[in-house]
């Protein structure tokens, strides 16, 4: 089916650049009509002051083949939450997929900074937007979202359960957010299981998102130039891979099976036999501990 999502509907909350446009514009080349939603617009800037806008994303939805909806929303306030819930239901009467992608927390972290040292105000801003985000959002959509059985939440993270459980992330903070949201999901799963629906935390892997090639000064088409100084950046993927891995979870009349898992892109491709843009299937989340962590050479033969 070129389409297996049409008719369906999607929230895809924090959508406005990487893996949140990403999964967007996948789901809407399944068909489905999706609202995507965070702060950035083409009117207003967020504090990240970039210049990707949901405008931009509900346009590549449509280009894709769905149809796009940007709606303006702070995920830290319940009301405006509320009012978009209350927009989706009286526009279209159902919610299939909520995909919980709000972080905002680049800008807040500093790499190992011990607890005592990291500055505590952006610490708990980050926490705010990591964790607060997403448990206000499904607050108020899991109601809608309930209303018809086979509905699925998608928890989006850093990392997979059996990693992060064995690897330091980052910083305290950075450590605790991602770890919760992968609780979260599991969580979800205990709910919602008995309801007909399901919930899975999911992780991209070294995503090349559009602030990542800033970092290293490429774009998608050069991408390759980065691993003269960043060799293992060999395995990364495009916000398009886990955006194809959250469509085929969407499409998937079985994906109960998967309730209250962790899982990554590179994971699912395996299983639903997606390709990332360039063809190949990337698996980082096995690359990384086996190759990268144990100290060996950059070498992505069999992983990707």
């Amino acid at each position: 089916m070129s389409h297996p999502l049409e008719g369906k509907v999607a929230l895809v909350a924090g959508a406005t650049r990487g893996a949140g446009r990403g999964i967007a514009v996948e789901l809407g080349a399944a068909g489905a009509t999706v609202y995507v939603t965070g702060r950035s617009t083409r009117a207003r800037r967020s504090e990240y002051d970039r210049p990707e806008t949901i405008e931009d994303t509900a346009d590549l939805v449509t280009e894709a083949g769905g149809h796009g909806i940007a709606v303006p929303a702070d995920h830290l306030d319940p009301a405006q939450v509320r009012a978009l819930v209350d927009r989706i239901e009286r526009e279209q009467g159902r919610l299939d997929v909520l995909v919980n992608d709000i972080w905002g927390g680049e800008k807040l972290f500093a790499w190992d900074s011990p607890l005592w040292e990291h500055d505590l105000d952006d610490g708990l801003r980050l926490l705010r937007l990591a964790i607060d985000t997403h448990a206000i959002t499904s607050h108020h959509a899991l109601p809608l979202l309930l209303r018809r059985p086979g509905g699925l939440v998608v928890e989006m993270t850093d990392g997979t359960a059996e990693y992060n459980r064995d690897n330091y992330r980052t910083s305290f903070f950075y450590d605790l957010a991602k770890t919760a949201v992968l609780r979260m999901a599991f969580a979800l799963g205990h709910e919602l299981g008995g309801r007909d629906a399901t919930a899975v935390a999911l992780t991209p892997g070294w995503m090349r998102s559009e602030m990542m090639l800033d970092v290293f000064e490429v774009r998608e088409d050069n991408w390759r130039d980065a691993l003269d100084r960043v060799p293992h950046f060999a395995i990364s993927e495009t916000p398009r891979y886990v955006g194809r891995a959250v469509a085929a979870l969407a499409a998937d009349p079985d994906v109960a099976r998967f309730n209250g898992q962790s899982l990554s892109s590179g994971q699912l491709a395996r299983v639903y036999g997606f390709t990332d843009l360039d063809g190949s299937r990337p698996d980082a989340w096995r690359y990384l501990p086996e190759v990268q962590d144990a100290g060996k050479p950059a070498d992505t033969t069999g992983y990707r």
